[in-house]
């Protein structure tokens, strides 16, 4: 009799926190520009979702591999200038010699330092943390445990934007034969709908992305590879905060060095 008496309590706390915590995150994502997340470029927005990517790379020897998730899972925002981001392993299907199997455990914090919606200078500035844990099946990740510090910025106009990163993979173990990869990605997007800002919007988003690796220490000391990629997103509404974002690009090789020669990337996510 007790429990019962308690059920209507506990569910009206219940749905206090669903609702504190989806109004927290509405006040939060409404302070910041509402463009919409890149197909491989970080966004230095907060974004509150799920997310799932998938990638089929195309390497010099023709050989097609599949990278399925890519390393996405769930994002929250926790508190205010706050989101955390818990990804899935990726699995690796190499359609090759090599074995299939599953990639790191990997996570990522962001904190937001500046944001400013498009009424009051359609810009923005975040800090991100992620780390990595060499959970790989088959050599498909890393031999060490790896931190990532990473700054990220973005500025609008009108239908226009560019978002950047610059960050660093540093290896947990100390020694030359360990890579500390430098990565620089940068989107141009563009809008097409309702100039008026807001999430719940129907939009399309044609983008185009620089991602670039300047390889210091480890196998690839000294290379640099980039990538151009050209895509574009959708952003649906489906109802009040729920929605459906889905991406589609193609990664293309510019320098002599590269792993791969193309990447199709694919992109669905549902923010919430």
């Amino acid at each position: 009799m007790c429990l019962m008496a308690l059920a209507p309590v506990c569910a009206r706390a219940q749905e206090n926190f669903v609702a504190n915590w989806q109004a927290r995150a509405a006040r939060t994502q409404n302070e910041q520009p509402h463009w919409v997340t890149p197909l491989a470029t970080v966004t230095p927005r907060l974004e509150q979702e799920f997310r799932a990517d998938f990638v089929r790379q195309i390497a010099p020897k023709l050989t097609d591999t599949w990278v399925f998730d890519n390393g996405k899972g769930l994002e929250l925002i926790p508190a205010d200038h706050v989101e955390l981001l818990f990804n899935l392993p990726t699995y690796t299907e190499h359609n090759s010699a090599t074995k299939d199997g599953w990639g790191d455990v990997s996570f990522l914090g962001k904190y937001r330092f500046l944001a400013r919606n498009e009424q009051h200078g359609n810009a923005i500035i975040t800090g991100f943390i992620g780390g990595s844990i060499p959970t790989g099946t088959y050599k498909n990740g890393q031999v060490n445990a790896t931190v990532s510090p990473t700054l990220a910025a973005g500025k609008g106009y009108r239908r226009m934007d560019v978002q950047s990163t610059l960050g660093a993979q540093i290896p947990v173990a100390s020694g030359e034969e360990y890579g500390r990869p430098i990565s620089w990605n940068t989107a141009l997007q563009y809008k097409i709908g309702p100039e008026k800002p807001g999430p719940r919007t129907p939009s399309l988003w044609p983008e185009v992305e620089f991602n670039t690796t300047y390889y210091k220490g480890g196998d690839h000391d000294g290379k640099t590879q980039n990538f151009v990629t050209p895509g574009v997103i959708c952003r649906f509404p489906l109802h009040k905060r729920l929605g459906f974002v889905l991406g589609v690009g193609m990664q293309i090789a510019t320098t002599q060095f590269h792993s791969y020669n193309h990447g199709l990337l694919l992109s669905a996510r549902m923010p919430f």
